[in-house]
């Protein structure tokens, strides 16, 4: 009986884990579509852009597209091609902003 209870208690903690990585996805998405949105990026390019961008890069990588945030004195959209270097640089790593550019590619042919 001992063995039944502890099964089904480790069952149900991976069974909320599973939900909860689910929603976290979710939410992440979300989160994503909302930046994009706000700086100007279409709705529907947002979604799909968001849904490559979850499934590719982990969590600590999609942090790392705040450093994109306009810092003091700079405007919300890069205005000019030195402004945008200087930004993507920022994220000091070549694999979320390959993601990224593929991303809005693909997702701006595909629309």
């Amino acid at each position: 009986m001992r063995k039944v209870v502890i099964i089904l208690a480790l069952l149900a903690i991976g069974v909320g884990a599973l939900v909860f990585y689910l929603n976290l996805d979710s939410w992440t998405e979300d989160r994503i579509v909302t930046e994009l949105t706000t700086r100007g990026v279409p709705k529907p390019m947002a979604d799909c852009m968001a849904t490559r961008m979850v499934e590719r890069l982990s969590p600590r990588q999609l942090a790392k597209l705040e450093r994109l945030r306009p810092q003091d004195g700079e405007a919300d959209v890069p205005v000019s091609i030195a402004e945008l270097l200087e930004r993507l640089r920022r994220v000091d790593d070549p694999e979320v902003v390959e993601v990224t550019g593929s991303a809005a590619a693909v997702c701006a042919f595909s629309i």
